[in-house]
């Protein structure tokens, strides 16, 4: 009784972390699986039984030219995709932010209609859109189609990054001299970096993950999520798992050096 007793008075005093900790566990735990299935060697074609720890599906990871091709079709959208909302992300939530003009609020509105609109719905109305302007589908439609979805977290990450934003570093900056485009690169490009970089790590994952837009707009394309999707009844080939393991702990890194230059540059500035 005294241990139960105990075991509930830790439980009592430390709910927050536990409920945490058990949160965290059951996000990674398909993750955790991911990786680990990237070093089994099945038996046949199907990858979801343990048979055998190897190190051939890493070693062998490009052997499948089709699982290249739709991995480096994947990297070159969301690469493109990611860029040019980023610039128009960054471009639309100055403006948002700093400029009363009419319209605002319902643009404001429209921005997060993207995000509260379901998958689907978003890619049968671009499918019909495209279709009616004639544009053939392929990677054209694909970059405006994640173009159109990525600008709206864009948007709202930087929007949160400016919302606190000081306008007295750039009126000194202008009383020293300093014209507008002067201004702009040397204080506030360097302080919205890191919620640019924010926001184009979102875009950017979210675009190579994306599945329900991509497969009603590729046409004849296949990303690495459309290729999984047609293995998955002949079989997803283990070195699936492997690049799988290799995009997150490469998006991980990738947060984690942003933090990090974060970090470094409010110490710097202190």
């Amino acid at each position: 009784m005294r241990v139960v007793q105990r075991v509930a008075n830790f439980l009592a005093s430390h709910l927050l972390a536990v409920y945490a900790a058990v949160a965290l566990l059951y996000l990674l735990a398909p993750i955790a699986a991911v990786t680990l299935f990237s070093f089994n060697d099945p038996v046949g074609r199907s990858n979801y039984a343990w048979s055998s720890f190897t190190f051939d599906n890493w070693l062998s990871l490009f052997r499948d030219p089709t699982l290249v091709q739709a991995v480096g079709t994947s990297l070159r959208i969301a690469l493109i995709s990611t860029t040019i909302a980023t610039i128009l992300g960054t471009l639309m939530a100055l403006a948002l932010v700093r400029y009363q003009f009419r319209l605002r609020k319902s643009i404001d509105l429209f921005i997060f209609l993207p995000l509260a609109t379901p998958e689907i719905v978003l890619g049968a109305s671009l499918l019909t859109l495209f279709v009616t302007l004639r544009i053939p589908l392929g990677d054209l439609t694909l970059i405006l189609a994640h173009v159109m979805f990525n600008v709206s977290y864009v948007v709202v990450t930087l929007k949160a990054r400016l919302a606190g934003f000081d306008m007295r570093l750039e009126e000194a900056a202008a009383d020293l001299g300093a014209n507008p485009l002067q201004t702009f690169w040397r204080i506030t490009f360097p302080l919205i970096l890191p919620g640019i970089a924010a926001g184009a790590l979102l875009a950017f994952g979210l675009s190579l993950d994306d599945f329900v837009i991509t497969r009603f707009n590729a046409g004849q394309t296949q990303t690495f999520p459309v290729y999984v999707y047609l293995k998955v009844q002949k079989g997803i080939p283990p070195q699936v798992n492997a690049f799988a393991t290799l995009f997150f702990f490469a998006t991980v890194t990738l947060v984690a050096a942003a933090a990090l230059l974060q970090r470094r540059r409010a110490n710097l500035s202190k």
